[in-house]
């Protein structure tokens, strides 16, 4: 009789049993982390699509180096290693082809005219629709950021991980990593605080103005919301805490509105996952039946 497994068991158990041939506890690891791959995909390159696709090659590429994992670092720290690396060195996608500036960024918006979503019939609720692009033009602003100033981003600001837990991912100094994170803050959050009126309410941009704007271009979705399908609950609340040297830090409140989008559930049919499984080199690997 095959055991039933889920994802309270840790990663060490279940990297055990599935490296002894235990096909179901091999799912459950991958079920553990999927979502959160997905979702620093998703942040990555901004699009669900692409997102769903990176996840799945990110996962075959864990699985297959299953057996190299030597516990030298927590298993988590090992599988970003593996998808910072892949997120580096992949094909630019649709939104990366030709990524802009900030600055060009902020000239596209600008060339956006304000209009009223009141003068447009939709199905979705226009509060829906705002949410939506307002999410859309902070992931494209991560767009603008360069692959290392992208990723280190993501763990470190919007993922909260410690600079020791960053720098192990990145393969670089601690300070180093501190460094870049600064930068690359410092260069988003300049950038919202002289154009967006999120928080800076002297700006003149408004989600609400541009969103019409934002469905005409195609960035905004207004039968298939992009952002807020299949929404778990949002980052600030899976996130895990830092350690003590960061709980006095004051978390600015651009690092907040990231934090509040939707942290969402990877799409679950991931067939190359399911052929890999099922692959006569995976059962060969992992003595599966």
């Amino acid at each position: 009789m095959k055991k039933s497994f889920n994802n309270t068991r840790s990663d060490a158990v279940l990297i055990e049993l599935s490296l002894a041939g235990e096909k179901n506890a091999l799912e459950s690891l991958i079920k553990k982390h999927q979502d959160w791959i997905y979702n620093i995909a998703l942040t990555f390159v901004g699009d669900k699509d692409e997102a769903a696709d990176i996840t799945q090659e990110v996962l075959i590429k864990i699985v297959t180096k299953l057996g190299s994992f030597k516990q030298k670092s927590t298993f988590r720290t090992w599988v970003y290693r593996i998808v910072k690396n892949h997120f580096l060195n992949m094909k630019r996608g649709k939104y990366e082809a030709n990524s802009p500036t900030l600055e060009q960024f902020g000239q596209g918006i600008d060339q956006i005219p304000n209009e009223s979503l009141s003068d447009y019939s939709y199905e979705v609720e226009d509060k829906l629709l705002v949410k939506e692009a307002k999410i859309s033009c902070m992931k494209g602003m991560l767009l603008c950021l360069d692959r290392e100033q992208r990723m280190i981003y993501i763990i470190g600001e919007l993922f909260d991980f410690t600079d020791t837990i960053g720098s192990e991912i990145m393969e670089i100094s601690k300070e180093n990593f501190r460094i870049k994170l600064h930068r690359a803050k410092k260069q988003l959050y300049n950038f919202m605080d002289n154009k967006c009126g999120l928080i800076n309410k002297n700006n003149p941009c408004r989600c609400a103005r541009k969103t019409a704007g934002f469905i005409k271009m195609g960035f905004v979705d207004p039968i298939n919301l992009h952002f807020q399908k299949n929404t778990i609950t949002t980052i600030n609340k899976v996130i895990d805490k830092k350690i003590d040297v960061y709980k006095d830090q004051i978390i600015s409140e651009y690092q907040k509105l990231y934090q509040e989008h939707p942290f969402l559930q990877s799409p679950e049919k991931l067939e190359s996952i399911k052929k890999l499984l099922s692959s006569k080199v995976i059962k060969e690997t992992f003595n599966f039946d």
